[in-house]
């Protein structure tokens, strides 16, 4: 996956497209690669902005406070790290993850991956491990705000094809669980409890 990082990314924007938007009254939003978007939006949308503009605003008081604006004749250059956190509000819906927080990253964004991750955990392998393997081998985008090193992460992550990573994912734990249930006497298949059991078969790793 890529890094967006907010910190350090100047998104440009057409000048008349965003003006043709502001005067649309219609909410929109702004992607991190400048194109503008209508509701409904979809899971390709990661954006800078969402709102609907007040008629007859200039852009930076149409836009807000938190954003940094420079006009350029033909071109809108906004940087938006002061709006992290409505950042996360209007885009969490539709991550993939959410690594925003302190306690990590807790949940993913589909039914089909949380029932993975969740099974999971039952041979200790953490959300965070998998998260971690999906930004190593998924395409896809880590919107993040980063300033400093070491600095505390915090980040929403998109995989580009759920399918895909849901595949990934389950394949990646099926693998882990096989290993310990191989080598580890603690979790060989006569000594799992129920939940371990019944995570095991999830995996097709018992009958």
């Amino acid at each position: 996956m890529k890094k967006f990082n907010l910190f350090k990314e100047i998104i440009v924007v057409e000048k008349n497209t965003l003006l043709e938007a502001m005067n649309s009254q219609k909410h929109f939003g702004i992607r991190i690669d400048g194109e503008i978007c209508y509701e409904p939006f979809t899971t390709a949308d990661i954006l800078i902005y969402s709102g609907v503009a007040a008629a007859n605003n200039s852009i930076e008081s149409a836009l807000g406070k938190n954003y940094q604006i420079v006009e350029d004749d033909d071109r809108v250059l906004i940087k938006a790290f002061s709006n992290w956190q409505e950042i996360i509000g209007f885009n969490k819906l539709r991550a993939t993850y959410d690594d925003t927080t302190a306690d990590g990253v807790d949940e993913f964004g589909t039914k089909e991956m949380e029932d993975i991750g969740w099974h999971a955990t039952e041979f200790n392998i953490s959300y965070r491990a998998i998260v971690d393997m999906l930004e190593s081998e998924c395409d896809g985008t880590l919107i993040c705000i980063e300033q400093v090193e070491p600095y505390q992460f915090s980040g929403l992550g998109f995989v580009a094809n759920l399918d895909e990573a849901k595949d990934m994912m389950f394949e990646f734990c099926q693998k882990k669980i096989k290993k310990l249930i191989l080598e580890d006497e603690d979790f060989e298949l006569e000594n799992l409890n129920d939940d371990e059991l019944e995570a095991a078969k999830f995996f097709n790793l018992a009958e």
